[in-house]
């Protein structure tokens, strides 16, 4: 079985490929970092919740933008596996063309699994740490990025900032204009941030003069693609298939 690793800013994402539909997965947070050593401690024994073996491992790869723990997650994986995992990233062949020498893996990883997996023109939305748009042609080439903070950023942000305004749980509110904070600020997160997708949408299908097939995926995917009918599909595993995708 391939195990494909996703480090994020904010998460590591595994996944387990019994195929191509049977995946099992799980996260672990990025920080803090953490050494090999301490990898190796955690990693050796992450598969049993999930009725797996370290055995059933027989290919690895690996897609990071998150430098300091590259070494460290790919070397305990190495030494539990005595396997050499594969490192992915933007110059990794595949099937999706593009002219950028800063685009992230997981930007490059969402564009091959959306390449790879739908026609026509497209537009993957990872909401991530940060909140990006991909836009990939018919061909493979990759139309361009946008980049905005993400979700749980800006909360993060608007909460620390403020002296008054509470942590809160991200989900849809019963009304627009709320009469307390919480369903206020619930307001202002849940449709301010769908009202900004949308518009990000219909700006990216105007320049591009298409009406493109749209991704949701990330942590916090599911929470807005409901709320649109302008999101076609939402899949929190898209980037980790795309890493799967580069493997091969």
């Amino acid at each position: 079985m391939l195990l494909a690793v996703n480090i994020g800013n904010t998460n590591v994402r595994f996944a387990v490929f019994k195929d191509d539909e049977d995946i099992i997965s799980w996260t672990i947070n990025t920080k803090p970092y953490r050494t090999e050593d301490e990898c190796y401690a955690k990693f050796k024994s992450m598969y049993s919740p999930f009725g797996l073996k370290k055995e059933d491992i027989t290919k690895i790869v690996i897609g990071s933008v998150v430098p300091p723990l590259t070494a460290a997650v790919a070397n305990s994986l190495e030494r539990i596996h005595k396997i050499t995992p594969q490192v992915v990233d933007r110059t990794t062949p595949s099937s999706v063309t593009h002219q950028s020498k800063q685009m992230g893996t997981d930007l490059y990883a969402n564009a091959v699994a959306a390449q790879e997996l739908y026609k026509g023109k497209k537009i993957v939305i990872d909401f991530g740490t940060a909140l990006t748009f991909t836009g990939i042609d018919e061909n493979g080439n990759t139309m361009g990025v946008a980049i905005a903070p993400g979700i749980q950023t800006a909360l993060n942000s608007l909460v620390g900032e403020t002296a008054q305004l509470p942590e809160i749980e991200l989900k849809e509110p019963e009304r627009v204009l709320g009469f307390d904070t919480v369903t206020c600020m619930q307001s202002g997160m849940v449709y301010g941030f769908v009202g900004m997708v949308e518009g990000m949408i219909d700006r990216i299908n105007k320049e591009v003069n298409d009406d493109c097939h749209v991704i949701a995926t990330g942590g916090l995917s599911f929470v807005y693609a409901p709320l649109t009918k302008k999101i076609h599909v939402q899949d929190a595993l898209h980037t980790i298939k795309g890493l799967k995708f580069l493997y091969k």
